[in-house]
């Protein structure tokens, strides 16, 4: 707590260097990371979002990428004014103090939880597609349809939460980005060569719909919480603005070539993840499904990985041994499997996740705490102008897409 209240104040445009950060990760590396991190399974909404707030929802897509990219700078010079700070959390609490660790901290975790659950649901639906009317029997009982591909995919997965090393864990996790190209060039695929056409998409604006694109939109830029990490890491920090740019350009142009391409092969008639849409026969569509499923077999490990850590630090568990800390990961996979067979709606849970836990970490918070870390900022200026802009938008989107996807989901049970 001292070393990160301890007033480090450095210059915002040449960050301190240290000894560790010559033997950092290299600025190629650091793109691949970052570019991992924006590009998760929020990419097979974007049609279904397209489909929601019209043609004219793609400003949108670019608007919040514009906002996720400078509040990733925001981040980058708190940083600057520190160097303690190493993580997410610990900008929170220079900002706020332990209160402000927790805020962050609860909201971290609490949308890595949600997303491990958007990883079997996406497993149970696709699962469901490839093999429809499967029953599958898990001691003695038989459970049919997504429930039992979601059971069966957390029996896959849960030998792999009980690693704990992170270096690991990388193998697991590596080829995301490769992953979500491959998707969208089968995609293309179908439309192209397997007959479906780009016939459809006909809409230009549904303002109804536009909360729910947008809280979708803002889930796929969600990738603040490991920003810190990745611009400690570097052996040149003063480059991560640079990378941070080259990771929204690449993930904006991959999100936006499957909203475009999806919303033309399938307009209003899209599912929640493009992939339940395709042609089930076709072998392009096979690759999809097939990409799609090892993308979050690869990283669930890894999303729920600091949770169970920050469970066994608080509660003083890493000296007694991996016994209860395979049991702590076994006891997050339950729930979360539990959460999942409950609450079966993937595009109803983004948009919640986008709407109430993306746009405060991503667009709320990190405003918050620059003003709170840099008294200069607070001056009236174009700067201050931007930032409360950007609150004022996040608080909207916050609100009502909040209660909007809530509403979906209640209504759904």
């Amino acid at each position: 707590m001292e070393g990160l209240k301890a007033e480090g104040m450095e210059s915002q445009n040449q960050p301190p260097q240290s000894e560790d950060q010559e033997k950092g990760t290299s600025f190629l590396k650091t793109c691949f990371n970052g570019i991992n991190a924006l590009s998760g399974v929020g990419i097979l909404s974007l049609p279904y979002a397209l489909s929601q707030g019209g043609w004219l929802s793609l400003i949108l897509l670019l608007l919040v990428a514009i906002l996720c990219w400078y509040t990733g700078l925001l981040l980058q010079r708190c940083m600057y004014a520190n160097p303690a700070i190493k993580s997410y959390p610990d900008i929170g609490e220079v900002a706020f103090g332990y209160k402000g660790r927790a805020m962050i901290s609860i909201f971290m975790y609490l949308e890595l939880y949600l997303v491990a659950v958007e990883f079997l649901i996406l497993e149970g639906d696709n699962l469901d597609k490839l093999f429809p009317h499967t029953a599958i029997k898990i001691a003695g009982l038989k459970v049919a349809g997504k429930k039992g591909f979601v059971l069966l995919t957390a029996l896959v997965i849960l030998p792999t939460t009980w690693l704990k090393s992170m270096g690991v864990l990388a193998y697991f996790s590596a080829g995301g980005v490769l992953a979500s190209v491959i998707v969208v060039a089968c995609v293309f695929w179908v439309g192209a060569v397997d007959g479906v056409g780009f016939h459809e998409g006909d809409m230009l604006l549904n303002l109804g719909g536009l909360p729910t694109a947008t809280s979708l939109f803002a889930f796929c830029y969600c990738g603040h919480a490991v920003f810190p990490t990745l611009c400690n890491s570097m052996k040149d920090r003063s480059q991560f603005s640079k990378v941070l740019l080259i990771c929204f350009i690449s993930s904006t142009i991959n999100y936006g070539s499957m909203g475009i391409l999806g919303y033309l092969m399938y307009g209003q008639d899209l599912k929640s993840q493009v992939t339940l849409n395709l042609p089930i026969r076709k072998i392009s569509t096979k690759i999809a499904i097939y990409t799609t499923l090892i993308n979050p077999l690869t990283k669930y490990a890894v999303i729920i990985t600091p949770i169970a850590t920050a469970i066994e630090a608080k509660f003083s568990f890493g000296k007694r041994g991996s016994t209860i800390s395979i049991l702590i990961r076994t006891a997050i996979v339950i729930s979360t499997v539990c959460v999942a067979c409950t609450v079966p709606f993937f595009g109803y849970v983004m948009a919640f996740i986008g709407a109430f836990l993306s746009v405060s970490g991503s667009m709320i918070l990190p405003c918050l705490c620059y003003l709170k870390i840099n008294k200069t900022a607070r001056s009236f200026g174009l700067e201050l102008i931007i930032i409360v802009g950007i609150l004022v938008t996040g608080s909207f989107i916050g609100v009502l897409g909040t209660y909007i996807s809530l509403k979906q989901i209640v209504n759904h049970l």
